[in-house]
């Protein structure tokens, strides 16, 4: 009894690690970060992008060529669901529900992970300056390499994840689903013209790995501080 009171006086008490297993999750975080800049370098060169346009184009005719009205309209969901105005409340929503439960880790976490996001696709877009493919189904604006709506939701989904859920089969299952949805919005860019292939895999890349990344660096900084306090004479 006396425990629980304790509880319900400090939520704080109650959240759980934002890592399960903190080794395997540095690793895969880092060979996903390898991958990405790998990605990005190569799309950095003449070279590189000589390489991969001929791919891009072949993927393109084929998304035009098995276009339907049903694809089509879950396409323009998907593409409705990636627009600012409405990842915008959904990842609010999220951040009030942390701050409501007192859940500071995660929340760190979760908006660090939409903020160097957000950074990182102006930035990229920028640097970039890649020339979009002609004939969008959908309104476009700014370049096209890394795909914002990839980047966007496969940040938001996945840190979303790791932030509400514990580690567990949930987790897994909700990871795998996250994932799924992000590929779901890159592939579906690129079905109606708004991207190339190679934007989508980019963004979906990035953005999940900018959300791992921070919860890896908020995990060790959490684990520090616990450690200090807990060394530090009372």
């Amino acid at each position: 009894m006396k425990r629980a009171s304790v509880d319900a006086r400090d939520p704080v008490e109650r959240e759980h690690p934002l890592l399960g297993m903190p080794r395997r999750d540095t690793a895969v975080t880092i060979a996903l970060a390898v991958a990405t800049a790998a990605l990005f370098a190569l799309m950095a060169t003449r070279a590189g992008r000589d390489l991969v346009q001929p791919i891009d184009d072949a993927f393109l005719r084929w998304m035009v060529s098995i276009r339907a009205r049903s694809l089509t309209w879950i396409a323009m969901t998907l593409n409705f669901i990636g627009l600012t105005y409405v990842m915008t409340p959904i990842r609010i929503g999220i951040t009030a529900w942390l701050a409501i439960r007192r859940r500071w880790w995660h929340l760190t976490a979760f908006v660090s992970a939409i903020v160097v996001s957000e950074i990182a696709i102006g930035t990229l877009k920028a640097l970039y300056d890649r020339p979009r493919a002609l004939g969008s189904l959908v309104e476009t604006s700014g370049a096209s390499f890394p795909s914002g709506h990839a980047v966007a939701a496969s940040v938001t989904a996945v840190a979303a994840v790791i932030a509400l859920l514990p580690e567990g089969p949930r987790r897994y299952r909700w990871g795998a689903g996250a994932v799924a949805f992000s590929f779901l919005m890159g592939i579906s860019r690129t079905y109606l013209g708004a991207h190339w292939l190679s934007d989508a895999v980019a963004g979906v890349m990035l953005g999940t790995t900018i959300a791992l990344g921070t919860a890896v660096i908020t995990h060790r900084v959490r684990e520090r501080r616990e450690r200090a306090a807990s060394a530090s004479p009372t």
